[in-house]
């Protein structure tokens, strides 16, 4: 069985034998003197042999630490040339990203050709799920969550403030059946994302008694029921974000300029011990800066009304 000494003891060894003083090795390694002196005690027992020696009031080495500082100095740069060329590689290779399918097909896809202008040395692999599990299983560098932000052992940060906004095909829209006020809804089939829970809150907002949210299909995907208002199937309680791909194409129309703002938004996830590291701080960095450009684009066009879903 192999031998080797603690790796702090070597620490504070090396520091202390390059200086020759142990009170300038405690500040570079941001302990105290005392603390660097238990080290080097710790060593000199594991190795048999004295390392220091004073004399006149001055640190000096011995023949055995010299000797053995030269060596050490050797590995520890090793170790710190190892360390730079991964690190200069951190920022190339592939990411994972696991996200919910209609985020990844309604806006990271459509932008993906702009991260790899930028990153061309980063190739980003899609992985899209139904629901979040609150972790990071090992295969994923990066996730986008839905919710609230409060996922434990996870940095995450919010990307857009999520909206809800009645959207409809123009070719919907009919003399007979007009869509120029909230009560004009009574008229129009509803579609719903998962549940009726978003329509029930809408009409309850402005007061639509008339309006029988209990009725329309239910779609178990955002860009399933954005895709059948799409096609003149009803209208949808679009989420803006997921939204604003066929809003802007012309595909959709928003009816009213009254938005809903949500409590649970979309995150950016990943593990807080690698938000900064290489490639993972990049595409954060990446999204991040874009998320905010659109946000406040998005701001500048509605009329915001805040409601707690």
């Amino acid at each position: 069985m192999k031998r080797l000494p603690p790796l702090n003891s070597l620490r504070a060894f090396e520091a202390a034998a390059r200086h020759l003083s142990f009170t300038k090795a405690a500040e570079e390694l941001f302990v105290t003197q005392a603390a660097v002196s238990h080290q080097i005690k710790a060593l000199e027992e594991f190795l048999g042999i004295k390392l220091f020696m004073r004399k006149n009031r001055a640190l000096l080495l011995t023949e055995e630490g010299q000797s053995y500082h030269v060596d050490i100095k050797a590995v520890f740069e090793s170790l710190y040339e190892s360390t730079e060329r991964l690190l200069a590689k951190g920022d190339k290779g592939a990411i994972t990203v696991s996200l919910p399918a209609s985020f990844a097909i309604q806006w990271l896809v459509p932008r993906l050709n702009l991260f790899s202008t930028q990153h061309p040395d980063i190739d980003v692999r899609i992985k899209a799920v139904d629901m979040d599990e609150g972790l990071l299983t090992d295969d994923v560098d990066v996730a986008i969550y839905f919710g609230r932000g409060n996922w434990p052992g996870l940095e995450s940060t919010k990307l857009h403030t999520e909206y809800l906004t009645p959207v409809c095909s123009p070719n919907l829209l009919t003399l007979d059946k007009p869509l120029n006020r909230p009560q004009d809804l009574e008229h129009h089939n509803l579609l719903h994302d998962s549940n009726r829970k978003y329509w029930k809150l809408w009409c309850r907002k402005f007061d639509l008694k008339n309006i029988n949210v209990n009725h329309g299909p239910i779609f178990s995907h955002s860009t399933m029921v954005i895709q059948a208002a799409v096609f003149g199937q009803g209208v949808a309680l679009g989420h803006s974000v997921l939204a604003r791909p066929e809003l802007e194409a012309g595909r959709l129309i928003q009816p009213f300029q009254e938005v809903l703002i949500t409590k649970n938004s979309y995150y950016l996830v990943c593990r807080s011990s690698q938000r900064d590291m290489g490639k993972i701080a990049v595409f954060r960095n990446w999204m991040l800066t874009l998320v905010k450009q659109e946000q406040e684009e998005l701001l500048n066009e509605q009329d915001i009304i805040e409601i707690d879903v």
